[in-house]
């Protein structure tokens, strides 16, 4: 019993620093005030705050990595002790710090993907203006169940592609405490629109895709692109991350699924699903009248070139 213990203490004592050093790093009151003066400098200052913040992000995933690490290896001594109330509270420990991870690291990315937004519009925004009206390269990729998708079958429809990280929260809130993706789908379903998912995650596997699919009932395919070759082509950088593609090929939306991440406005302002409404646009014969906006969620994870 002294040995395990000891081993409590230790697995404790690991859990209440890291945690309390990315809570005195970390925390969205301190990030504010280290924010706040910066925003009204120059761009250039503004894409150092963005490398600091990706810089913060890989640490903070670095430190996690490590931290349960070690945790499971005491929890491993616990179990080799048959210290049972130990090992339940190092479980504990283990889903908690998890869960702090999780959070941090949605703060984090959202604020960066803010700081990028900034920039580009105190740019003047060249690339949006770019992005408008460029046709939707083709592509050839099968979806996990083994079916061969072509964009160009779908010359004809209005076609939506969705990036999907099925680890992502941002998309696991799209799919789990709503139905945003598949009620979209339906409901435009009747009205020569399709949908494909994509997903440009390297390190997903097919059975993981399928349960998922299976799970949620989806009405459209997820297609596989673990290569990373037709997000890239596209320009996807987060997930989710939308393309609404005309009929005559050209890329009419590009940008968030809507301006609440995890349900939420960041001004506190009304909820806007910006791809529901320009697919009513669309269907009815009228022009998308917001075809750029910034898109949010976890970056895309892909393959290293």
């Amino acid at each position: 019993m002294k040995r395990i213990s000891i081993s409590l203490l230790l697995a404790v004592a690991l859990a209440s620093t890291a945690m309390g050093q990315q809570a005195d790093k970390g925390t969205p009151a301190k990030r504010e005030r280290a924010l706040r003066p910066t925003t009204e400098r120059r761009g250039a200052e503004q894409g150092q705050i963005a490398q600091r913040l990706q810089k913060q992000i890989e640490d903070l995933r670095a430190a996690h990595q490590n931290l349960i690490a070690d945790l499971r290896a005491i929890r491993a001594t616990a179990m080799k002790e048959k210290a049972t109330e130990a090992v339940g509270q190092i479980d504990k420990l283990i889903n908690r710090q998890q869960q702090d991870f999780q959070e941090k690291v949605q703060q984090l990315e959202l604020q960066q993907q803010q700081m990028q937004k900034a920039i580009k519009e105190r740019a003047g925004n060249p690339e949006a203006a770019a992005q408008r009206g460029r046709r939707a390269p083709d592509f050839e990729l099968n979806s996990f169940e083994g079916k061969t998708v072509k964009l160009s079958d779908y010359k004809d429809n209005v076609v939506v592609l969705e990036w999907i990280n099925l680890d992502c929260p941002f998309v696991q809130y799209h799919y789990g405490k709503a139905a945003t993706m598949i009620e979209l789908a339906k409901k435009y379903k009747d009205k020569n629109v399709v949908w494909l998912a994509v997903n440009s995650t390297n390190q997903t596997t097919p059975e993981a895709n399928r349960d998922f699919a299976k799970k949620h009932k989806l009405p459209y395919p997820i297609l596989d692109d673990r290569a990373g070759r037709v997000g890239r082509l596209h320009g996807a950088i987060t997930t989710p991350h939308m393309f609404i593609i005309s009929r005559d090929g050209f890329v009419v939306y590009d940008g968030a699924i809507d301006n609440a991440p995890n349900g939420k406005t960041l001004d506190g302002g009304d909820k806007v699903n910006y791809v529901d409404k320009a697919l009513s646009e669309l269907t009815s014969g009228q022009p998308v009248g917001t075809p750029k906006t910034q898109s949010y969620g976890c970056s895309v994870k892909y393959p290293t070139p």
